[in-house]
């Protein structure tokens, strides 16, 4: 139990300073803080995921990263096209897109 909570925070660790590192070669410098959240996370997670389980539920589980990623992403612009094109609140615009994104990541899941 300890060993691996110890080999986590090892590679959690490292991957977070490494995307760190190049998130602050970026400019803007908030720009550069995607790259500090979960792609270090993701990566951190599936190199675990296939030390514990293998390298089939890995894929699994890059696979719904992957939708879950596309479905943020047409979400995010599906807001922002509302939000720029319409005189509508932030909470509307959200609130009315979730249900689009909920679609785009069930529907991932079936492909």
């Amino acid at each position: 139990m300890i060993k691996d909570i110890a080999i986590r925070f090892v590679i959690g660790g490292f991957f977070v300073s490494t995307f760190a590192i190049i998130g602050d070669l970026f400019k803007p410098k908030s720009f550069g803080g995607l790259f500090g959240a979960a792609p270090s996370i993701a990566l951190a997670t599936l190199l675990l995921t296939v030390y514990s389980k293998g390298a089939f539920f890995a894929a699994t589980e890059a696979h719904t990263m992957i939708g879950g990623a596309l479905a943020l992403f047409i979400y995010a612009n599906c807001v922002s096209f509302v939000l720029m094109r319409f005189e509508i609140a932030a909470l509307a615009a959200s609130a009315a897109s979730i249900l689009l994104w909920l679609g785009v990541a069930f529907g991932w899941l079936v492909v």
